[in-house]
């Protein structure tokens, strides 16, 4: 399960491995982050940041594992506790070792590859392993 007992918000999202979902999922996100009474920072950059992080997570999740297939499920949950938030994006793909990916080449016009390094700049921390219910892409933004 996505939450634990002593939490503040908890949002648990499965959608169809589809990336028309992308907006929506975004979109909650950026709604769940304005409303945030307890944070004294920019509300607005956060919204930024967490729409930017889960929809790269998510845009990996669907491309990696397989996609189209409305059988396949990508799920995101979306924790708020003890002034972190935490989001998990779950997805059935293959997997892969997060520390192998890099830095990306920004003299290279490619717009792929970029989107771990963007989710690793916008939140406090990113992990990456499999579960029994597959693979699950960790992140943390600490909200105080």
């Amino acid at each position: 399960m996505c939450g634990q007992s002593g939490f503040l918000v908890n949002v648990d999202i499965l959608v169809p491995n589809q990336t028309r979902y992308l907006s929506l999922i975004g979109n909650i996100c950026e709604q769940l982050a304005k409303q945030l009474d307890a944070f004294t920072g920019d509300r607005d950059v956060l919204a930024y940041h967490l729409n930017l992080a889960v929809t790269e997570a998510m845009a990996n999740a669907i491309q990696y594992s397989s996609p189209g297939d409305a059988k396949n499920t990508v799920r995101v949950c979306i924790r708020i506790e003890d002034e972190n938030l935490y989001v998990q994006v779950y997805d059935h793909g293959q997997g892969f070792d997060l520390n192998a990916v890099g830095t990306p080449d920004f003299t290279q016009l490619n717009e792929r590859g970029r989107g771990l390094f963007f989710i690793r700049s916008v939140m406090d921390s990113v992990e990456y392993h499999k579960t029994e219910c597959g693979n699950v892409l960790e992140m943390r933004k600490k909200l105080a």
